[in-house]
């Protein structure tokens, strides 16, 4: 290499620092904001971490409390058939409401009524004459009637609320009014 071509190769090379002293605060400049934007989203992150953590600590209290509050809920279920029986019985045996019998079963009755009550649970009893709730009560028929269309006709079987969930709806026959027939 000859001496001219050194010195453009070191003026150069000295233009090139100098570029690049020049840049570096530029440099800095673009980084300064990337590291605000990057500690930005990283707090963002943070938080929305925070945040589902707390909804989820929140949805498991609920799920908690809810369990606790319906978890005798299949015991109960499974006990309502026989009370039906038991009423049924009740019924038969109330012929003669002075036999021991019958003054016997009213106790256990009372002692079955108290204990639903203390477990949350109370009767659904459709009144005969209101309109079907569909939120309470399922029918199991219709029957052509005078009354409006949908009237409880007939309870058929009592329904239970566990709390504020329905364990069974009361089975109903409803009103239906029939078509006139057509003449010929």
């Amino acid at each position: 290499m000859s001496d001219e071509e050194k010195e453009k190769n070191a003026e150069a090379e000295e233009l090139e620092a100098q570029e690049q002293v020049q840049d570096a605060p530029a440099e800095e400049k673009v980084a300064e904001p990337s590291l605000e934007e990057e500690l930005l989203k990283w707090r963002d992150a943070a938080m929305r971490t925070a945040a589902e953590y707390d909804n989820y600590r929140k949805r498991m209290v609920k799920e908690k409390e809810e369990c606790a509050k319906f978890a005798n809920q299949r015991l109960l279920e499974e006990l309502l058939p026989v009370i039906d029986n038991f009423e049924m019985g009740m019924a038969a045996a109330s012929a003669d409401a002075s036999s021991m019998i019958y003054i016997g079963m009213s106790m256990v009755k009372k002692q079955l009524d108290e204990f639903l009550a203390g477990n949350g649970v109370s009767a659904v009893e459709p009144v005969v004459g209101s309109m079907f709730d569909h939120a309470t009560e399922e029918a199991l028929q219709r029957e052509p009637s005078d009354q409006p269309e949908g009237t409880v006709l007939r309870v058929i079987r009592k329904g239970y609320m566990l709390k504020d969930r329905l364990l069974r709806p009361a089975n109903v026959v409803v009103a239906h009014t029939p078509e006139p027939e057509p003449q010929v």
